[in-house]
Parts: C-alpha cells; structure tokens; sequence
C-alpha cells in the first residue's frame, strides 16, 4: 500500500489477518493526519473507506484491542487539519452505521455501543476546541438529523436502537468532553439539543418520543433546578428519572446560544423551559408530542417563571 497518496483499501481494513488491519489503520491514521489535510469529498468513495473501516472493528476481538481501536478511529477526527473535512469523516461513520446497524448481533453489540461513545465523545471535542462556532455545530446538526443520520424523523431507515443509545450517553459524552477541555467557550445547550428536540417535536414513534424526554430532557432539568427544602408547602410532584446525574463539568461551563459568558443554573433553567415551550408552539410539532412537551414545562416551572 501507499503510504500517503490514498487511504487503504476496503479489502485491507477487512482483511481477516489481524496484522493486514492493524498496517490499514496505521496508513488510514497517516493518511488523515498529513498536515496538508486529507479529505475524500467523493460519497462514494468514502462510503466504500468506511465499510471497510467498519468491519475492521467487526473484526477486532478482545475488549483491550477493541477499546485501543475504537480511540483510534475517534481520534482521526480531532487529527483531520480542516474542521469541515472532519465532518465529512463523522458524516461517513454515521451513514455506515446506520446502515448497517441492523445486521450487527447481540454478542457484537456491545462493542460497537462503545464505538459510538467514542465518537459521540471526540465529536464534541472537536466542537469545544473550535470555539463552538455556530456554523460548524449547524453543520454537526445537520449531518445528524438528515437523512442517512441517525437522528432524522423521517427517515425510516433511522435504527431506534441506535437513536435510544445517543438519548442515554449524549449528555454524559458531553460532561466528560468538557471536563477534559483546559479551557473552552460555554457550551451552547440549545445547539446540543437542537437535533433531539426536533426529534422530539417530529417523531411519530411514542418510544422514541419517550427516550428523548426521559433520558435528555428530564434529567438536564432535573440537574438544573434547586434543591427541594422539607420546610416549604409540597409541590406538585416532577417526573422520576432513572438516568438523571448532576452533569457537574458540563453545567459549571454553559449557556444557552453561542457566547463568552456561562449563565447560572436558574437562568440555564428557564432557558431550556422557554426553549421546550418554543419547539412545543412550532407548526410542525406533532399534536401528541406538543401535548407531552407543554406537561414538561409545567411539570418544572416555578412560580417565578414566566413561559
């Protein structure tokens, strides 16, 4: 193989020798970190790249080989020298994975669960070293909630599966890019939800409208209100989320649209109260999910709040 002119061959990445993989992933990892920047804007041929690159992971046994491998190809991302060719490599692994994610069994679930970790994880990484800038994180949307991501209302090729694992690691991904960053930009939360929340507006699936609230939106809120004091009258009980936590790194740091300055949990609060409230008013907000979207908001406000 080339050491700098191409990236492998599918057939190398798949190859059945171990040693024939691991020499691919080292000239792929090459390839893309040239300081010139390597991009393939072709879809074909990335799409050929990344059917190889995906069952080079299939491949992989042993969990300590499997994590090693994973952080790997995650890392391509933060490598690759321009942001937007990184997206076009993060757009190839999602249109791979969701394409293929119904042909993955139970016993090789697992690790590929892990894979997307890691590249939910190095995909905010990539977005936290940049700045936040508004249109890379619209490009980052975008890539998820078209057609072909693994977040998009109306294609029905979406795995539910795949769309339930982002709803349980997206914010926990998040809490753990930030507390590893030295020093970033408040993380814009309506930018983070964008794509759920429309998910959530759109979906015509209950389960999947019922992922989103009870493993994003619930547990953010949650994190974000004060403290219950036993001294004060009771007040009307809030949904119990079994995936809530307090998301420490990622709240210490936020705002709610792009900016230099983090804005308070209350303040934080009321701005994904107002925000839920905004997605539940658009036109074209399924009925049934406005429904449940307004019972959030009034399940969280307080007495203060004026929605």
């Amino acid at each position: 193989m080339a050491q700098s002119e191409s990236p492998p061959l599918g057939k190398f990445l798949a190859s059945s020798e171990k040693a024939t993989r691991d020499q691919a992933v080292k000239h792929l990892v090459q390839f893309f970190s040239e300081p010139a920047g390597r991009v393939l804007s072709d879809d074909l041929e990335l799409a050929k790249l990344w059917k190889g690159i995906f069952y080079c992971f299939w491949m992989s046994d042993k969990p300590l080989v499997q994590q090693a491998l994973a952080s790997e190809l995650a890392d391509i991302l933060l490598k690759i020298s321009d942001p937007s060719s990184s997206l076009l490599f993060l757009k190839g692994f999602w249109h791979t994975v969701v394409r293929e994610w119904h042909g993955i069994d139970r016993l090789r679930m697992d690790k590929f669960y892990m894979l997307i970790r890691r590249f939910v994880n190095a995909s905010f990484v990539l977005l936290i070293s940049n700045g936040w800038s508004p249109s890379l994180c619209e490009e980052h949307n975008a890539i998820l909630r078209s057609a072909g991501g693994p977040l998009c209302p109306s294609d029905p090729r979406m795995p539910q599966g795949l769309t339930y694992h982002l709803t349980e690691i997206w914010l926990a991904e998040l809490d753990k890019a930030s507390a590893a960053a030295t020093a970033q930009k408040p993380v814009p939360l309506k930018l983070v939800l964008e794509t759920f929340s429309s998910l959530a507006a759109k979906t015509p699936n209950k389960a999947t409208y019922q992922q989103i609230q009870a493993n994003l939106l619930e547990p953010l809120l949650s994190a974000l209100s004060p403290p219950s004091d036993s001294d004060e009258l009771p007040k009307p009980k809030r949904p119990k989320t079994s995936h809530a936590e307090d998301y420490p790194h990622l709240l210490a740091n936020c705002s709610l649209v792009p900016s230099d300055e983090s804005l308070d949990k209350g303040q934080l609060r009321k701005g994904i109260l107002e925000y839920i409230f905004e997605v539940a008013s658009q036109e074209d907000t399924k009925d049934s999910n406005r429904r449940k979207l307004y019972a959030i908001c009034k399940a969280y406000i307080d007495e203060d709040d004026d929605l």
